[in-house]
């Protein structure tokens, strides 16, 4: 690390914290060649997300887009705010993880899907019927007939 005093290299950290809820460290570092000490920030570096939408258009990974989103779908349900941050967050981490530059929003989508099923039926056909762009009440039925169906396994197999 190149002192900002004068500019040397060499210098040796005194002292390090975590910040910013363990997001970054903190390190207090003294200059070997002039002994001033100065303050550097170590944090993990982010893969800046491209989120590709139906239209063809890009635009950043926007979390208060996804948070909105959920949240909408999940109005007036008991689904506490808790469960919507868990699965906002955990989409993200997902995408982070999977180390992707860019997704489509179909992608998104679906991950959003798949968590609301299980949380909350009313909010999964909420969140569906505009995600899928629901056109007349037939698309809107055969989406829940496939989750009745969907149910129906899952209680013959749990008996």
């Amino acid at each position: 690390m190149n002192c900002p005093f004068c500019g040397k290299f060499d210098s040796k950290v005194i002292d390090s914290r975590p910040t910013d809820e363990g997001q970054a460290i903190r390190r207090r570092r003294e200059c070997n060649e002039c002994q001033k000490r100065f303050t550097t920030y170590e944090k993990v570096e982010e893969i800046p997300l491209i989120v590709i939408k139906k239209s063809g258009n890009r635009e950043p990974f926007n979390r208060n887009k996804l948070m909105k989103g959920v949240i909408r779908a999940c109005e007036k349900r008991p689904v506490p705010l808790k469960s919507i941050e868990y699965i906002v967050e955990e989409i993200e981490k997902q995408l982070q993880n999977d180390m992707v530059k860019e997704v489509q929003t179909e992608v998104i989508g679906n991950m959003v899907m798949n968590r609301l099923k299980d949380l909350d039926e009313v909010a999964y056909v909420r969140f569906a019927s505009v995600y899928r762009e629901f056109k007349d009440l037939n698309t809107f039925m055969e989406e829940l007939t496939k989750i009745l169906k969907e149910k129906k396994i899952d209680l013959d197999n749990s008996s």
